[in-house]
C-alpha cells in the first residue's frame, strides 16, 4: 500500500506543478483547494446522504439514471455526487439533480477519513471503474454500504496481473458489483468473488432518457433542409481528415461535425478544406445557414440531441485512446462507424457483430461502408433497425440496480 501511497503523492506533485501552463491541471488543483471546509459549510450533519462518485462526464452521464431513480422515489436521501476530472466537474457543477457536487480529494488515508467524517453516507456507490484504494479501505472500516455498477472487467486488467494483490483486496471493500456482462461476473468469480450481478450498462437507459427529452434544434433543420444528413461526434484530427474527403466527394449530404476539442486552428482548417462552404453553430445566420455543407458544431450539450436528425454516423477517438458515446446515436437508429480502437467498448464490439456498426481504419474502408448504405434504402432500414432494436433490448440495468439496494432499505 506504501508504493500506492507513493504514486498518488507523485499524482498530487504532478498535478500541481502541471497547473502552472495546464488549465486543466489548474482546474483540478485549484478545485480541491480548502475542500474540506467548504464542505463542511455546506453538508448538514444528520442527513442521509447517498454518494455517488463519478471520474468524469461520461460517468456521469452513466450514473445519472440512477441519480434520478433516487431523487425520484427516495426524496427522503440527500445526493452527493463527486467527480474526479475537471471536464465532467466543470460542465455538471450546477446539476440540479444532486444535492452537493464536489471534486473528490485525492485519495489519502487521511482524506479518506475526513471526506467521511463529514459527508457520513449511508451508501456508496462508484461508477464503472472508480477503484480508489484507501478510500474503498476506510468505507469498508466503518461499514458503509459500497457498490460498483456498470462495471466491466477484462483478463487484461490488473485484477488478473500478478502485481494486482491490492486491486484484487479492493474487491473485497464492495458490497455488490453490479456489472455488465456474464464475462465479468466469470472472471471475477475465478478471483473467488460471488458478489456480482450481471445488471447491464446503465448507459442504455440514458440515452433512452436522451431520446424522450430529445430537444428540438431549430437552426439544424434550417442547415439540413431537405437534404440527408451525416454526423461525425467527439471527432479528433485523424478522424477529420478521413472524413474530409467523404465531405468533398458527396455534395448532395449535409454534414454536422463536433469536434471533441475545439481549438480554433482545427476548426479552421476544416471549413478551409470543406467543398461547398462550412459554418460554425455559434457564428451561423439563420437566413444563410442552408447554403452551406458542413456545420461545425463549436457548443457543448447539443449533440445528442443533434443525432435526431441524422441518417448516419461517425464516432471519434477510434486513433486514438478509443472511441467516443456511440449509445447516443444508435438509440436513434443511425449506423455507425468508427476509428479502429475500439474493442475495449463492448457495445461496440457488439454492434459490429449485429452490422448496426463498422470499424475503419482508412478513407477507403469509411467509403466502402457508408456508400451501400447511401445508395440502398433496404441497407440503410436495416441496419437503423438493428441499432435501436440493440439499444433498446439493453435498457433496465438503473431498475436491476435500485431495486437491489434500495427497496428494503
Amino acid at each position: 500500500m506504501w508504493l500506492y501511497n507513493i504514486g498518488i503523492a507523485a499524482l498530487q506533485g504532478g498535478i500541481k506543478a502541471a497547473s502552472l501552463w495546464n488549465p486543466k491541471a489548474r482546474l483540478w488543483s485549484n478545485g480541491r483547494k480548502d475542500i474540506f471546509n467548504r464542505m463542511r459549510r455546506t453538508i448538514t450533519p444528520g442527513e442521509r446522504i447517498v454518494w455517488i462518485h463519478v471520474a468524469s462526464l461520461g460517468e456521469f452521464e452513466q450514473g445519472r439514471p440512477i441519480i434520478e431513480k433516487i431523487r425520484s422515489e427516495r426524496p427522503e436521501y440527500k445526493i452527493l455526487v463527486t467527480f474526479f476530472s475537471p471536464s465532467g466537474y466543470e460542465i455538471r457543477k450546477n446539476y440540479a439533480g444532486a444535492d452537493y457536487i464536489f471534486y473528490l480529494p485525492a485519495d489519502t488515508p487521511d482524506n479518506a477519513r475526513r471526506f467521511l467524517d463529514i459527508v457520513r453516507p449511508e451508501v456508496a456507490i462508484f461508477v464503472k471503474y472508480e477503484f480508489w484504494l484507501n478510500m474503498l479501505a476506510e468505507l469498508h472500516h466503518r461499514k458503509i454500504h459500497t457498490y460498483i455498477v456498470s462495471a466491466i472487467f477484462r483478463r487484461n486488467s490488473i485484477f488478473f496481473h500478478v502485481c494486482g494483490e491490492l486491486w484484487r483486496n479492493a474487491l473485497n471493500t464492495f458490497d455488490t458489483l453490479f456489472v455488465q456482462d456474464n464475462n465479468s461476473k466469470e472472471l471475477l468469480s475465478e478471483l473467488g468473488y460471488d458478489n456480482a450481478i450481471v445488471a447491464g450498462d446503465t448507459r442504455f437507459d440514458r440515452v433512452a432518457q436522451i431520446a424522450a427529452q430529445t430537444k428540438h434544434i431549430e437552426l439544424i433543420e434550417k442547415f439540413r433542409g431537405d437534404k440527408p444528413l451525416f454526423i461525425a461526434g467527439s471527432t479528433w484530427g485523424p478522424d477529420e481528415q478521413i472524413l474530409q474527403q467523404l465531405i468533398n466527394e458527396n455534395p448532395d449530404i449535409k454534414f454536422i461535425i463536433a469536434p471533441h476539442e475545439m481549438e480554433q486552428e482545427r476548426i479552421t482548417a476544416i471549413i478551409a478544406a470543406t467543398n461547398g462552404g462550412a459554418v460554425r453553430y455559434t457564428c451561423a445566420d439563420p437566413a444563410t445557414i442552408a447554403n452551406n455543407r458542413v456545420l461545425i458544431l463549436d457548443t457543448m450539450g447539443m449533440l445528442s440531441s443533434a443525432y435526431r436528425y441524422a441518417s448516419w454516423a461517425y464516432i471519434g477517438g477510434g486513433f486514438g485512446v478509443g472511441i467516443h458515446n456511440t449509445l447516443e446515436a444508435a438509440t436513434f437508429g443511425l449506423p455507425i462507424a468508427f476509428g479502429p480502437k475500439y474493442e475495449k467498448f463492448k457495445e461496440a464490439r457488439d454492434m459490429v457483430s449485429l452490422g448496426a456498426a463498422r470499424s475503419v481504419a482508412s478513407y477507403e474502408e469509411l467509403k466502402a461502408w457508408f456508400e451501400p448504405l447511401r445508395d440502398d434504402v433496404e441497407d440503410l432500414a436495416s441496419a437503423s433497425l438493428i441499432a435501436k432494436t440493440y439499444t433498446a433490448k439493453n435498457q433496465g440495468a438503473t431498475d436491476i440496480f435500485f431495486k437491489a439496494v434500495f427497496t428494503e432499505r
